[in-house]
């Protein structure tokens, strides 16, 4: 199966950083707006989710969430969530630690596209 979303070294250790911090976490990938487009990290349970929420998987044992919308202009590409220097400008825990998430998109080849990982929503 193919991932739709994965991670750097660096974010992972940035995660489990975090992780230890604050125990249990998940993402979202904001839509824009005030806090640009990242990925950010609350504890788990700390954001919202709706129904127009998906989940695309889990990086670090951290789901990983988008809305439905902002899901149909990614859905051909793989999210890899990388860590660097530098503040962010939202809510996201890393912010603190002078730290932030970024996203890269590629795309999916058509033998990835083919074999991608399912889908989860909010009522699964």
């Amino acid at each position: 199966m193919t991932n739709r979303v994965q991670t750097t070294p660096e974010a992972e250790l940035l995660i489990a950083r975090l992780q230890a911090d604050f125990g249990a976490l998940m993402f979202h990938q904001s839509g824009g707006c005030c806090d640009g487009s990242q990925p950010m990290c609350f504890e788990k349970g700390d954001f919202k989710l709706g129904m127009s929420d998906v989940c695309l998987g889990e990086i670090a044992g951290c789901e990983f969430w988008m809305s439905r919308d902002q899901f149909e202009y990614w859905k051909h590409t793989q999210l890899t969530i990388d860590a660097v220097d530098g503040r962010g400008s939202s809510f996201s825990l890393e912010i603190p630690y002078g730290k932030r998430f970024i996203v890269h998109s590629r795309l999916f080849t058509e033998a990835e596209a083919e074999n991608l990982t399912p889908l989860r929503f909010l009522a699964d």
